[in-house]
């Protein structure tokens, strides 16, 4: 819960680091990252290549940074790269992979936010002179405009089999990777297993400040160092931030459960309220539907505010709630309340 009693539900980002988290980050080891490396940020790397079972991985100040910086490695200017309608690749980065990498993304609908082999396969072009080569897939696991939609194992293995068969990388977008391999039961390595890289973020869900990482193949990521620079990411002392990073995989990681059940909690309290439908959440998402035609987002945004729930509008009539760990289990039952008060529930 925010100051002042306000319910921020708005994103898994807007968590304020803990006094502990700031303490592991004050006492932090560092050195010039740049120059000959900082060895707090270099242990979090390896951390996050061990976690997900690939060679090296390296820091990001953010995951629109490293998601880009992996188009840029896998995809020739003037080709596709192949990805799900609704990704956030596709529909938060400003158009990175045309502005940075002279990519065409190639977006394929799904009825879900899951891209399947076969929709992907279908979505290929033939061979021709006349259209674009596809140079790259890649994958967003959980799916955040599909409601924080897990990717499933066997679908995931489908595509990691297609790009394998196509000679091309498959990068994950695995911002949300953390809720997902808890959503499974399976280790995060398992999740990216097959990836030709993958992005995590730690801003996400593990209540860190800032920073994501890139991770894959030793040589593609000192090939990564370098996009990295020509994005602006390098940094001087990061193990400030990466100390947080540390921290936030010791202690936040085992507890991103609670998240989802809060969420769960949240669709249940709502369930079978006459103007809003709470859309069933996998990991720590809740969508919710505005039933009556006089209702807006726009309308109800500034007055589910005034009565201290801060929510975000994902469409004319859907609004979006993302539990976190700084919110308890009595503020997702207030913000609930909330939420049908303001809507017209009693």
């Amino acid at each position: 819960m925010r100051g002042g009693g306000i319910i921020d539900l708005r994103s898994d980002t807007v968590t304020q680091p803990s006094a502990a988290m700031r303490r592991a980050m004050m006492g932090a080891e560092v050195g010039d990252d740049v120059l000959d490396g900082d060895p707090t940020t270099h242990r979090l790397e390896q951390r996050i290549a061990d976690l997900l079972g690939m060679e090296a991985a390296l820091f990001f100040p953010s995951g629109i940074q490293a998601n880009q910086c992996a188009i840029w490695l896998h995809a020739e200017r003037g080709t596709e790269v192949i990805l799900e309608a609704n990704a956030h690749l596709v529909d938060y980065e400003m158009a990175g992979a045309a502005a940075l990498s002279g990519a065409q993304i190639r977006p394929v609908p799904t009825p879900d936010g899951v891209l399947t082999a076969e929709l992907a396969r279908a979505a290929w072009r033939p061979d021709s002179p006349y259209m674009p080569r596809v140079s790259a897939v890649a994958a967003e696991n959980t799916h955040n405009a599909a409601g924080g939609k897990v990717m499933p194992l066997g679908v995931w293995d489908g595509l990691v089999a297609l790009a394998a068969e196509r000679g091309v990388p498959l990068h994950l977008d695995g911002a949300r990777l953390w809720h997902a391999a808890v959503a499974l039961g399976v280790p995060a390595a398992r999740v990216a297993q097959g990836a030709t890289t993958v992005m995590v973020s730690l801003s996400k869900g593990l209540g860190c400040p800032v920073g994501s990482c890139l991770a894959g193949g030793r040589e593609l990521m000192s090939r990564a160092v370098e996009v990295r620079r020509r994005l602006g990411g390098g940094m001087r002392q990061s193990g400030i931030l990466a100390a947080a990073g540390l921290y936030s995989l010791e202690n936040n990681l085992e507890r991103i459960a609670e998240d989802h059940a809060n969420a769960a909690l949240l669709t249940e309290r709502l369930d079978g309220h006459p103007a809003v439908r709470p859309l069933r959440p996998e990991t720590n998402i809740v969508m919710l539907d505005l039933l009556r035609p006089e209702d807006t987002c726009d309308a109800a945004l500034p007055r589910l505010a005034e009565a201290g729930v801060l929510l975000v509008r994902f469409g004319a009539k859907r609004l979006r709630a993302v539990t976190h760990l700084d919110l308890s289990r009595d503020d997702v039952v207030h913000a609930a309340d909330v939420i049908g008060r303001v809507m017209g529930g009693e």
